[in-house]
């Protein structure tokens, strides 16, 4: 039976690949014949260059273009991609024709339960999409919100602390991400549904963790649904199928939370009284526009905010922590720093960040060698464009390869060593999307826009680790020894989670 279904599928790939490779062949006749495309690796039939992505497509991209330029044409299937792999490209593309590249590739996995339909992530630049944008960017991340919640990130960051002193008196290894993680799922969760969602080091963060990471990956892998439009009802890796899975889970807990407030207010004599909360917001906001939202759009958002703040926060700090680890001396300095700017016992505070330059270096040197989005979720060309005297057709997919734009040699003095002294007295050189060498969220019309939640967080979280512990990794392991390696999603994890013991700092008696 094992052989038979081997054998039929095989067949029907082989009858799909052949079907796709004649249409393939007829659109791109039509549709690329006399346009100057950037260089490239020359294209097997039907395939393309796919087999060259491997499961690190930004590294092997990274690898290509040091052969074809900066700006590059790969084949992957029957789809044309263009790739940028330069800061002065990835400006061209964010930047200079920011309006005409600012659509979306929508891949096959975000299909699942129609999500791209309502996802502000994967909409094209359309006027739903500007008005989700609007919501976010005026109510949901506004300076004047984040600075309303900060006494509830530090009350996050303190329970975060109390978890870890458990740890350091048990003398037990803390798993970072996790704890990281459990730490901004609980902050998101308060400040959207004012209740804690998971407690550090509990069950329940493991799961959610596992959810978001599942989404991420699965809509992060090479996926032959993406490549030949043919293949797409089959979902032949079934990552469409797993998606679908994490999304539901997703949406169980969402229409629970909302269905009991909506309860709780249809209960009380009074349903204008509110909770202050960002659910409330949405609600209003939802209900005043329901002719264009619906639920699905609500759930939607939620997926985005959580799975975009969750995931990108907890895994920076999971790497800033690795690289001082792995680099004793970059550790040394930094809690240096901390001892040197606060009388023992006093708290880092938000607004301490200022004063600490070393902090906000090795910060940005993290996001330099482990940008949380290594390749920007794809572009779509809405209008031919051309770049440096090249063309980019219309609707072919651009990738901006972030992670090489910050390995570069040409920009950077050894670009894969961990030295955030390379920061020391470089203002100019920041990570809003200004400075084109250094984009880990991204640039333009489509930038992260929980940027400025996730610095807030990862610096608040790390200097507060780092201040009130002294650490050291587990089974005695050195620094050298540690495994950095990662795995590529959407976003780029540890491939070994950061397991490290803490050891409380003694504060002296006066």
């Amino acid at each position: 039976m094992d052989l038979l279904t081997l054998f039929l599928g095989v067949s029907l790939v082989l009858w799909s690949l052949r079907t796709a490779f004649i249409l393939n062949r007829r659109h791109r006749s039509k549709s690329i014949s006399g346009k100057n495309l950037p260089p490239g690796p020359v294209p097997l039939p039907i395939v393309g260059s796919l087999f060259k992505l491997g499961d690190k497509p930004n590294e092997s991209l990274a690898e290509l273009a040091k052969t074809y330029g900066p700006l590059m044409t790969i084949k992957l299937g029957g789809v044309t991609t263009i790739v940028a792999s330069s800061a002065a490209i990835a400006k061209e593309v964010l930047q200079t024709h920011d309006q005409a590249l600012a659509g979306r590739t929508v891949v096959d996995a975000v299909r699942a339960l129609n999500h791209y339909q309502s996802s502000m992530v994967w909409l094209s630049a359309s006027p739903r999409w500007r008005n989700l944008r609007k919501l976010c960017n005026h109510q949901i991340f506004t300076t004047q919100r984040l600075d309303a919640s900060e006494s509830l990130r530090r009350l996050k960051v303190w329970q975060l602390l109390a978890h870890v002193r458990e740890s350091a008196q048990l003398g037990q290894a803390v798993d970072v991400g996790q704890a990281a993680f459990a730490t901004t799922l609980n902050l998101l969760s308060n400040t959207v549904f004012s209740v804690d969602m998971a407690r550090p080091g509990s069950e329940t963060a493991q799961e959610m963790k596992a959810v978001v990471w599942g989404l991420m990956e699965e809509a992060g892998k090479p996926n032959l649904s993406d490549y030949f439009s043919v293949l797409k009802p089959f979902d032949l890796q079934g990552i469409r199928r797993r998606f679908k899975i994490y999304l539901r889970r997703l949406h169980k807990l969402f229409d629970d939370m909302i269905d009991q407030r909506l309860n709780s207010k249809a209960s009380i004599s009074s349903p204008t009284i509110r909770n202050e909360d960002l659910l409330d917001v949405l609600l209003v906001h939802f209900q005043e526009n329901a002719s264009e939202f619906g639920h699905s759009d609500m759930k939607s958002l939620l997926v985005d905010i959580f799975g975009a703040g969750t995931d990108t926060t907890s895994t920076t700090l999971e790497w800033a922590m690795a690289e001082l680890l792995h680099n004793p001396e970059s550790m040394a300095k930094i809690q240096l720093e901390l001892r040197e700017n606060f009388v023992e016992g006093k708290p880092v505070e938000e607004a301490d960040v200022a004063r600490l330059p070393y902090l906000q270096a090795v910060v940005k040197e993290t996001l330099r060698l482990h940008p949380p989005v290594p390749l920007l979720i794809p572009h779509r060309a809405e209008t031919d464009v051309e770049i440096c005297g090249f063309s980019v057709p219309k609707h072919s997919q651009v990738l901006i390869n972030a992670w090489a734009i910050s390995r570069d040699p040409s920009i950077w003095t050894n670009p894969t060593s961990f030295v955030p002294e390379r920061f020391l007295g470089s203002s100019e050189i920041d990570v809003r999307g200004r400075d084109f060498e250094l984009i880990p969220f991204g640039a333009g019309r489509r930038i992260c826009p929980g940027m400025l939640l996730a610095l807030r967080m990862v610096h608040l979280m790390l200097a507060s680790l780092l201040q009130s512990f002294n650490w050291k990794l587990e089974g005695g392991m050195c620094s050298k020894e540690m495994d950095m390696a990662d795995k590529f999603g959407i976003t780029l994890q540890k491939a070994q989670p950061l397991r490290a013991i803490p050891l409380q700092v003694q504060v002296s008696e006066s």
